[in-house]
């Protein structure tokens, strides 16, 4: 039992059953214990690995993405490149890079930022990119920002956001809450709903008794912002996350800790805490502001569609065997559709004040992605 365990049980014994979302929170962003204030979670001795410490491939293509948006938006002299949730910085070096390279006016254009709450990992970021002679400003909020047009990334954020768990017991909703056993342990239990029983517009259909919504106001509230900003400022934005296409029932509440799966109550502040994103409700909050909405594709076609393999040997043409092997393995990671695999778990949205001829705007080929590189 850590110290972030006892301070949760302290509040459970104060107060009663606190919801899921609150457990969340303290279990992730507890300023002193929390896991993202106190973790280094992401690469092979971490808890999880993102998609930019699978290969450059991923960042190099997602900052051609950012190229192409720039022209489309009609190459302000002037915008904000956001990412928010930059995890260790690979993602935006290799962007950068690519841009420094194959978009040097783009790059001269942009103004850097980086949403990060977690003091660990903006350590990590400011070390990542000290080799890049441009300033890079680190924020805690996206409104700490300043207006103007953004292009806004975001990998693997929206995933990381608090949701609450809903549960049908055959009249009404009630809500997942997190009690407290005589044992000290935590265990999840079902509460009045303390809050407006979900809509109809919330319900893919009726249901059943025992069925499971997962809804997040704080990741509605995130949308919204940034609907509004790119709304309001004009720009672009890039999704990625793993999620459904289609808002539905389930629980698809994990936790990970040295990359196996673990009891999200257990060793709170010492666990990544994750669920499934509803990619069709993060739509609806862009849509209703009036921007352009890419279709949801998978991040395989998404890749494969920005030019995944033609990268992929380019970079294998002058490498032996075993080097050409282990960039079949990524791209097979990165597109792939099997059993740990990203190419049909995570899924890419984009959107943008106007429409642009590029993926995933213009429909990525639906295909199964290739083995390897060639």
């Amino acid at each position: 039992m850590n110290d972030l365990h006892r301070k949760i049980a302290a509040i459970i014994r104060a107060e009663g059953p606190i919801g899921l979302d609150r457990f969340w929170n303290l279990a992730l962003f507890d300023r002193q214990a929390g896991y993202y204030a106190t973790q280094n979670p992401i690469g092979r001795a971490g808890d999880f690995v993102t998609a930019p410490e699978v290969s450059q491939m991923f960042g190099e293509l997602i900052g051609a993405w950012v190229a192409a948006a720039w022209i489309g938006l009609g190459a302000p002299r002037r915008f904000r490149l956001v990412e928010i949730g930059p995890g260790r910085g690979t993602l935006m070096a290799d962007m950068l890079r690519t841009l420094r390279r194959v978009a040097p006016g783009c790059l001269a254009a942009a103004q850097v930022h980086l949403v990060e709450t977690s003091e660990t990992l903006a350590a990590i970021q400011a070390e990542t990119l000290t080799g890049f002679d441009l300033p890079i400003l680190r924020h805690r909020s996206l409104a700490e920002i300043g207006p103007g047009p953004s292009i806004v990334v975001a990998n693997e954020l929206f995933d990381a956001v608090a949701i609450r768990q809903l549960v049908f017991d055959g009249e009404v909703f009630r809500q997942r809450c997190v009690a407290l056993r005589d044992n000290g342990t935590f265990e999840f239990v079902l509460c009045r709903c303390h809050h407006t029983q979900p809509g109809a517009n919330m319900l893919p259909h009726p249901p059943a008794a025992g069925a499971v919504i997962e809804v997040s106001p704080e990741r509605d509230r995130l949308a919204g912002a940034l609907a509004a900003r790119l709304a309001d400022q004009g720009g672009a934005g890039l999704f990625i996350d793993y999620g459904h296409a289609v808002t539905g029932y389930g629980d698809t509440l994990q936790a990970l800790h040295d990359h196996a799966f673990a009891d999200p109550l257990d060793r709170p502040g010492e666990c990544d805490i994750t669920s499934h994103v509803d990619f069709a409700r993060l739509a609806g909050f862009f849509a209703a502001r009036s921007l352009a909405v890419s279709p949801i594709v998978g991040q395989g076609d998404f890749l494969i569609a920005l030019g995944l393999v033609q990268r992929a040997g380019v970079l294998g043409a002058p490498l032996d065997a075993a080097g050409r092997q282990a960039i079949e393995a990524a791209v097979a990671r990165l597109a792939g559709t099997g059993k740990g695999q990203m190419g049909a778990l995570f899924k890419v949205l984009a959107v943008a004040n106007a429409p642009l001829a590029l993926p995933p705007f213009a429909a990525a080929p639906s295909h199964a992605p290739p083995s390897g590189a060639d």
